[in-house]
């Protein structure tokens, strides 16, 4: 399996509740989490987190931001 890392943030119009946002890179439904980080050796996981309401969302596809899942535009230093 190919891990996905992207030079962008993934925008969308995200509705509140309850999200786990994929951090291995490897889900098939990014950016949220499938499960498949199982299938890694190493121990990384989602990050699951309440979005407060809806509206528009940045979630971090470099992996590298400081303020996960959003986007901080750490993208823009690789």
């Amino acid at each position: 399996m190919e891990r996905k890392f992207g030079t962008a943030p993934h925008v969308l119009q995200e509705t509140a509740g309850k999200k786990a946002y994929c951090q291995c890179g490897l889900s098939a439904n990014l950016p949220y989490c499938d499960g498949s980080h199982k299938q890694c050796d190493e121990e990384i996981g989602p990050v699951v987190c309440q979005v407060e309401a809806d509206g528009k969302k940045a979630v971090c596809m470099c992996y590298r931001t400081g303020n996960s899942p959003w986007c901080d535009g750490s993208h823009k230093h690789l």
